[in-house]
This record gives structure tokens, C-alpha cells and sequence, in this order.
């Protein structure tokens, strides 16, 4: 037999959760023709002795709802093993939209997202209103890797309800029966399913509440009785599980996720981090996770591999002196020359004396969240580090920037000051928000390991001047599966990243280095795999920046047997299409 492409000789971890073994990985059609000991000629042949195999990943939890109708590349998601990858999270998005909502569609996704507007406004193409129309539209450009997209709640609330579709107003029967059959529709035209947010943390670029944070049990419950009967389709919820108005609105909150989930007769996930305010909160969502399971319901949740962190630099969307009058002086400067006067030392002095000014507050997108550790900057810099070029997602905290003043005698505020005129104003700050309460990944890695985890969480594509998770694939290998003295097998973990998310969205043709499978592979040197530190580029439309991150060890990447990347290079190739779940 002739096939197209056959990768010989590399340890393959095909997906399943079964051991690793030598062999080859033949395709031909897109589509994975043999695996073991691989007979007969190809096409092309490629080596992978010494080099790890494994099926593409899948990233069920990421933003491109915007930048897919411009950027063909999918970066970051491409660069880090990924091949098919799902939009439409927490509930915002860009369909279904009548012409008159546009712009307040990209408020939304620029306080939620933290994607600038500007770049939303100049890129986005608009030439769809429906959410199947939408999914037309973006399956008609050529990408690098798969994409699914989900119904957003917010979008559907404001496109059914208007002018009253405001966090205050409640849906009538009326709007809830419409908002059910159009996700229902959607769901008919291919759609993963329908995600909502209900965090106090999302806030349009106005600073207001998003239109479906405060949604009442009956429109969550109706919108999802729309998916009972459907044979695909997922749910997908953000909850602070109002965490800040005490322990009694836990299970509340909780019941209307479990009762959206029995009204779909469908599979939900939800979100599961560590809060330091909310004490062992995640721990009560994982036994009321099992305790749903165990009473019919299939319910999961999403776990990231990592701390949920943000970084801190002079050109990315925050920094501790943004607040501070001194620099606010000089903010409007390039960074060059914001560099050269803060190097005069009369202005550190002077800012080193100031107090910062409130950010958040009516019309402002910033949680007062930010106020409030800004107001505490020492305790910022007890779990502040610097990243440098060699990143650290579990630095010690004996290296943090407050330990590393106290050494030196620097006044704390001081050596914060310092650390971001390193790299001439280009040096990222590391601080890790979520899951390091413990000043380690402990609690992460437990949280990887219980059974109904699902690794999720990367919003690649949002958060673009403060996150760059979408490297989270690459982090998940590297970091647990070899790096960390505590860590998991690599079957466990290639199967977490590429199995069970792409089984959990619906994608039950690829995940596993099977017969019959879609033919998405990764070949990784695994002893070089490595993350490179965060830049900022400002590649976004309307010369807007974003985080993106670069890793070593992908020796390739093949999306439907053709080649996305070679040698940690995109290649140029657009295998990438949309993915119709129940097509």
C-alpha cells in the first residue's frame, strides 16, 4: 500500500491512556491508515526516532470568536500542539448580532477579554447576523488548525431582547422561548453548544455588567431545555458562585448549573480554580461535581495546568505605577522614552512616595480588584516574580521580588520599580492570581488528577496585554510530565490534552492515534520542549498588541496529515476548517 505520509520510528503516546511504544504512523486521506510496524512506501517520509508522537490536541476553552475572521495562523494555539480548538467561552462572542449591536458586542469582548477595541472594530468583517451564518462565514477562510464554535448567552440575549437586554432586566416567556430555539438552531447548524458567565469579574469596556451575568433560573433553565433531545451539544458556565456574599449562596448558585444540566439532558462543564478570598471553595464544586455525577447528571470541570497569572509589564495592559500621578505624566510616552524618565532618578524618588489613584469605578472596565492590590503592594511583591527568558510557572518564594528586596536592603515598591526597566521596559512580571495559594502547584495537581478534570481554561486569544495561557498545552507535557519531581505519566496527561477534551466537545473523529482517526499528530523532541518567555507584538489590526509565546520541541505539527508547522515554524499550510459537531 501507498500512503501520503509516514512518521517512523518514534515512541508513540497515542491518546488512549496506554503505554508508550515504538513504531510508525502511516496516513493517507487525512486520515490515519496504520500504526505499529508500518509496511509499504509514502509519499513523504518522516523521521521521529528519538522523538515522541501524539495526537494533536484540543482546546475547548479559548476566545478566537474575533480574530478568527481575520488571522488565519490561530497563534498562539498553533504553536503549541494544538489542532482543533473551541470559541464561543464564558459566554461572549460575535454571533448571532443585528448591524445596530456591533459596537456593543466589542465593548463586551474588550472588558471581558481584554482585546483591544480598536482592533475588533478594524478587523471583524461582519457579513453574517445569524449564528449560522456566522459559522458560514468563518468556515469559509482558510486556518491552520480545526476550530468548533459555541452559542454565547450574552450575544443571544442582546440579539433577542435589545435595548432591554441589561444585567437588570428579566426575559419574559417570550424572550426565552426565542433565545431556545435559535441556540437550538445553532446547535442543528453545527455548534458545540451554549456557554454563559456569571462572574463579577466580566465587565463591558464600560465597566458595566455583562447582559447575562445576572440571568434568572428560568432563562438558563429554558435556553438549555433546548438542547434535550439533541445528540451533541455542551454546556459551559463561569461562576464566582457568589463566593463575596458568603458561604450560604454556594449551593444556590450551584443549583442552577445543575438544573440547566438536567433540563439539556446534556454534558456541562464549569469552571474550577483556587481563590485565595473564597478559602477551599473548589473543593465544594468538585463534590458537588461528583455528587451530580452520581445522581445522573454529566457534569465536569475545567482545571488549568498552571496558575491563572497575570503579567505585569510597562507596555502590557497593567503594572503597579499605571495609578501613580508621576507616571501617569509620562504615560502616553513610548515606551523608550517612558524608560529614559524613569531612570531619572528624581522621578523614582517622587513615584516611590506617591500613592496610586483608583483605576476601577463607574465606567471603568478594571475590577476593583486591581485597586485593591495595588493599595497592598507588598503583598503584590511576596508573590511577584520577575519571568525572564527561561520561565518559571512555579517559582519558589524564596525568588519572589519582595524577598529579593529584602536581601538587598532596596525599598520593596523600589525593586518592583527596577525589575520593570529591565530588557530596556520590555521585562514581563509574573503573578500568579489563581491556584497558588499554597505558593506552589500543589493544589493544581490535584486538581489534575481527579477523574471528571478536564484540561481547559487557556483563553488563547483573550487576555491579550496580561495572559498568555494558550501556551498551556505545551506547560501541561513539559512541566507534569517531566519537569516536576510530582507530576503524572505522559499517557495520562496526552490523553487529558487530546482524547478527553475532544471527546467531552462532541469531535469523536480525532484525540487518539487510531485506525480511522483524523490524522492530527504532533512529533515533539520531549527533552527540548521547552516554553520561550512571553513578548508583546503588536500584530493585532489598528497596530493593537498582544502576548504571544513561542516554545521549542515541535519538531512538527500536521492538521489532517499536512504539515501546520515544522521545526517550531508555521509553515504557511491552511488545512483548518470549521468543525460541524453531528455533521
Amino acid at each position: 500500500m501507498t500512503y501520503d505520509l509516514k512518521i517512523t520510528g518514534g515512541t508513540i503516546v497515542d491518546g488512549t491512556g496506554n503505554a508508550r511504544f515504538t513504531g510508525d504512523v502511516a496516513i493517507k486521506d487525512g486520515k490515519v491508515a496504520a500504526v505499529g510496524k508500518v509496511d509499504g512506501h509514502a509519499e513523504r517520509v518522516v523521521s521521529a526516532d528519538g522523538a515522541l508522537v501524539t495526537p494533536g490536541f484540543t482546546d475547548l476553552h479559548t476566545h478566537y470568536d474575533g480574530q478568527i475572521s481575520w488571522d488565519e495562523e490561530m497563534a498562539p494555539s498553533s504553536m503549541h500542539g494544538v489542532t482543533s480548538c473551541v470559541m464561543g467561552s464564558c459566554g461572549v462572542g460575535f454571533a448571532p448580532v443585528r448591524p445596530a449591536d456591533h459596537g456593543r458586542l466589542i465593548e463586551l469582548m474588550e472588558g471581558v477579554e481584554d482585546i483591544p477595541g480598536s482592533a475588533l472594530a478594524e478587523g471583524l468583517t461582519w457579513n453574517w447576523e445569524t449564528f449560522p451564518q456566522y459559522l458560514d462565514a468563518i468556515d469559509a477562510i482558510p486556518h491552520t488548525i480545526d476550530f468548533g464554535a459555541q452559542v454565547p448567552h450574552d450575544a443571544l440575549r442582546v440579539f433577542v431582547m435589545g435595548e432591554r437586554a441589561s444585567a437588570e432586566e428579566v426575559a419574559n416567556a417570550d424572550d426565552i422561548a426565542t433565545m431556545s430555539r435559535l441556540m437550538r438552531e445553532s446547535i442543528d447548524a453545527g455548534a458545540v453548544g451554549f456557554s454563559t458567565s456569571r462572574t463579577d469579574n466580566h465587565r463591558t469596556a464600560r465597566g458595566d455588567a455583562t447582559p447575562a451575568s445576572e440571568a434568572m433560573l428560568e432563562e438558563l433553565v429554558g435556553i438549555a431545555a433546548g438542547l434535550r433531545g439533541a445528540k451533541h451539544g455542551v454546556l459551559q458556565g463561569v461562576s464566582d458562585f457568589d463566593f463575596q456574599q458568603g458561604p450560604d449562596r454556594f449551593d444556590p448558585e450551584f443549583d442552577l448549573f445543575e438544573k440547566m444540566t438536567a433540563a439539556a439532558g446534556r454534558p456541562m462543564s464549569m469552571t474550577c480554580l483556587q481563590r485565595d478570598q473564597a478559602g477551599d471553595q473548589w473543593r465544594k464544586i468538585i463534590a458537588r461535581v461528583e455528587a451530580a455525577n452520581v445522581a445522573g447528571l454529566d457534569m465536569r470541570v475545567q482545571v488549568a495546568a498552571r496558575a491563572i497569572g497575570i503579567m505585569l509589564g510597562l507596555d502590557a495592559t497593567f503594572h503597579p505605577f499605571m495609578g501613580f500621578p508621576s507616571y501617569k505624566e509620562i504615560s502616553h510616552l513610548p515606551l523608550a522614552q517612558r524608560v529614559e524618565a524613569m531612570r531619572d532618578p528624581e522621578r523614582k524618588a517622587r513615584m516611590l512616595k506617591e500613592k496610586s489613584e483608583p483605576l476601577a469605578g463607574d465606567g471603568s472596565p478594571i475590577p476593583v480588584l486591581a485597586d485593591q492590590l495595588l493599595a497592598n503592594i507588598e503583598m503584590i511583591a511576596m508573590r511577584l516574580y520577575q519571568l525572564g527568558e527561561d520561565p518559571n510557572y512555579e517559582p519558589p518564594k524564596e525568588t519572589c521580588i519582595y524577598a529579593k528586596a529584602l536581601q538587598t536592603g532596596e525599598p520593596v515598591l523600589g525593586a518592583v520599580y527596577d525589575a520593570l526597566l529591565e530588557e530596556e521596559g520590555k521585562a514581563l512580571l509574573y503573578f500568579p492570581l489563581f491556584n497558588y495559594g499554597s505558593m506552589n502547584l500543589d493544589l493544581v495537581h490535584e486538581m489534575l488528577g481527579h477523574p471528571l478534570a478536564l484540561a481547559g481554561l487557556s483563553d488563547a486569544g483573550a487576555h491579550v496585554g496580561t495572559v498568555c495561557d494558550g501556551s498551556m498545552p505545551t506547560f501541561l507535557l513539559s512541566h507534569w510530565g517531566r519537569d516536576r519531581e510530582k507530576g503524572y505519566p505522559l499517557e495520562k496527561l496526552v490523553k487529558m490534552q487530546a482524547r478527553d477534551t475532544a471527546r467531552f466537545v462532541g469531535f469523536h473523529d480525532r484525540g487518539t492515534l487510531e485506525v480511522g482517526q483524523k490524522a492530527d499528530v504532533n512529533i515533539i523532541d520531549f527533552a527540548r520542549l521547552r516554553l520561550r518567555a512571553p513578548r508583546l507584538h503588536a500584530d493585532l489590526p489598528a497596530g493593537g498588541k498582544r502576548l504571544l509565546q513561542a516554545a521549542d520541541g515541535y519538531v512538527a505539527t500536521f492538521v489532517g496529515g499536512e504539515a501546520i508547522l515544522e521545526n517550531g515554524r508555521l509553515t504557511g499550510a491552511r488545512p483548518g476548517r470549521l468543525v460541524r459537531v453531528g455533521a
